[in-house]
């Protein structure tokens, strides 16, 4: 591994130790317990011992001295099974008390990511690190506090064990152990690498199946299928021969320890065997000592194999903290208002922006929309007229110049308050899980929930088709497939927009996805929701824009034209060529 993965393996550790540690008093007490599951189970071959050497031959048997020491087994088999049980129910509730506090964070920097992060990261691969990689890590975790404690535990307490039955025979153990820990530490370093590795690839994996799976009706339509079965096959190769080798180093591990253990087994029993010949230790002691040597050795096997788990372990929370550590948008100012009543005047004061900052998308755009009109923006695609609106609701901040609403910057404002303001309605629709009339009443913070819904529904259109449904309005819904159609998908997000009753309107795209004849509904209920209203209307179908109160055509980021309908026809320049391309041999 190289010094900057260590120094970064490094500082995962503390973080780790950092989320452990709201739990100390549990970990205190698991120790403690897990100290005395060692002292029970190394006490126990030490009485066993003893009853041997209380049975000399035939007719030589200690009875009551065999009997005693029998209950004092008893009791601290007892002892021991139920601290093991003790230790185990602290260890869980550690473990999953940090894996839900490591969600908890991740979910909540992910709702405070900006829109740029999300934008470019497949969402399969945050979904990995927040589920897969947090599981995985968790996995780790437990087998650590599960294994590694009582492990060490049980080194340290054989090994004075033995020391107090012959110190001789404790050398030749105490000689050969260094072995174990070579090869754990050798084959753990390689391990390492691999596994960081074997989890990058699952999660660039797991972003490609849920980019197929949300895609599929589109995969299905071009006749991709084999492309990505073959892409998916080289991706899955790629996870396989970085999985095989992470599993192949870290298999060595348990072989290679328990190769070494049996070294030492067979050098306690050559050795203890002469030491019994001479009288210098009892048969009991013997078999107590080669107990201890097959529970001093075993420690050695799991803590090498809780060491492949836990760098497996780190590798997964070094990925999750990635995405805990990411920039959250700027925060709002101290100062920021925290509330405001819009009266929807706004203007773009020489705005620029881009996406990458090396070819400028907009640039010197300045604009003001005076309260109560209609805007809308037109341009082919690519020009900025999705990017201004994401400037308007700060789902990106501009590179220079700024956007006042009512006079105010909207950096000085909440971005809350500014999103309360509007009301949005985007090509793709997004519903979430819940009723539909959870759905409608998304954006409704009064009390008058189910009037509102009911009214909105009615003039959205969306009243006819929800009566018709089973459960009406308390039908379940979600963004996977529910039985809706587009277009019904998309009455519905208009309606939620209707029922917050919002200051300012953003309509990009909204009926692309409605028939005409329902189309010439929605826009009939669009005029009752603009009339007062600040509106911004994206569309590509100039047929919808005809009334708007002005009509800005951008291309390359400028906008370079505007007017209404009528003046940008007889000016004769690029939105009447845009409207001919759409209306070739109508009449104007």
């Amino acid at each position: 591994m190289s010094a900057r993965g260590q120094r970064s393996g490094g500082r995962t550790i503390r973080r780790v130790l950092r989320y452990i540690g709201d739990y100390r008093a549990s970990l205190i007490l698991s120790l403690v317990l897990s100290v005395v599951t060692v002292g029970c189970a190394l006490y126990i071959p030490k009485q066993s011992g003893e009853v041997v050497d209380f049975m000399l031959g035939p007719g030589k048997v200690n009875f009551s001295a065999v009997f005693a020491t029998c209950v004092r087994i008893g009791i601290a088999a007892v002892i021991l099974a139920v601290s093991q049980w003790l230790v185990s129910v602290l260890n869980n509730r550690m473990t999953w008390g940090v894996v839900e506090r490591l969600r908890k964070d991740a979910f909540e920097r992910i709702e405070k990511l900006p829109l740029s992060y999300i934008d470019a990261h497949p969402a399969g691969d945050i979904i990995s690190r927040v589920v897969a990689d947090v599981d995985t890590f968790a996995d780790g975790l437990l087998m650590g506090f599960t294994q590694f404690f009582t492990g060490v535990c049980t080194i340290l307490g054989t090994f004075l064990f033995m020391l107090s039955v012959n110190g001789w025979i404790t050398l030749i153990v105490v000689g050969l152990t260094p072995l174990s820990f070579v090869a754990a530490f050798v084959i753990s370093r390689a391990t390492a690498r691999m596994f960081a590795e074997q989890a990058q690839v699952r999660g660039e994996q797991t972003g490609f199946i849920d980019e197929k799976i949300n895609a599929q009706r589109v995969v299905t339509a071009f006749g991709r299928q084999r492309a990505e079965e073959e892409t998916f096959a080289e991706m899955n190769e790629r996870l396989r021969r970085c999985s095989l080798k992470a599993t192949f180093y870290s298999s060595l591990t348990n072989p290679t320890t328990r190769f070494i253990n049996a070294l030492i087994y067979m050098g306690i029993g050559v050795g203890g065997a002469f030491f019994a010949l001479r009288g210098v230790i009892t048969v009991g002691k013997l078999a107590a000592f080669l107990s201890y040597a097959s529970q001093y050795t075993k420690p050695f096997n799991e803590i090498s194999g809780v060491v492949t788990e836990l760098q497996n372990a780190i590798a997964c929370a070094g990925r999750i903290f990635e995405l805990i550590d990411e920039e959250p948008e700027t925060p709002d100012a101290e100062s920021a208002a925290a509330s405001a009543a819009f009266r929807g005047d706004i203007l773009l004061d020489d705005v620029a922006f881009s996406y990458n900052k090396e070819r400028r998308l907009i640039e010197h755009l300045n604009l003001h929309v005076e309260p109560g009109q209609r805007i809308a923006i037109v341009g082919p695609t690519g020009s900025g007229k999705t990017t201004l609106v994401n400037l308007l609701m700060r789902f990106y901040d501009t590179d220079a110049g700024e956007i006042r609403i009512d006079g105010i910057p909207i950096r000085d404002m909440r971005r809350r308050v500014l999103r309360d303001g509007f009301g949005m309605v985007l090509q793709e629709t997004w519903l979430k899980t819940g009723t539909i009339r959870d759905n409608i009443a998304m954006g409704i913070l009064s009390e008058e929930i189910d009037a509102r819904v009911r009214a909105a529904a009615e003039t959205c259109h969306v009243d006819d088709f929800v009566r018709r449904l089973p459960e009406g309005y308390d039908t379940m819904v979600s963004d996977e497939s529910d039985g809706l159609s587009q277009g019904q998908r998309q009455l519905l997000c208009i309606a939620r927009v209707m029922a917050s009753d919002p200051a300012m309107l953003i309509l990009d795209e909204a009926t692309s996805s409605i028939d005409t004849r329902t189309e010439l509904k929605i826009q009939d209920a669009f005029e009752k929701l603009m009339s007062g209203r600040t509106s911004f209307i994206v569309a590509h179908r100039l047929s919808t824009i005809r009334n708007a109160d002005r009509i800005l055509v951008m291309k390359d980021g400028r906008v370079i034209e505007q007017g209404t309908h009528d003046e940008l026809i007889a000016a004769g320049g690029f939105y009447k060529t845009l409207y001919h391309s759409q209306f070739a041999g109508e009449a104007i």
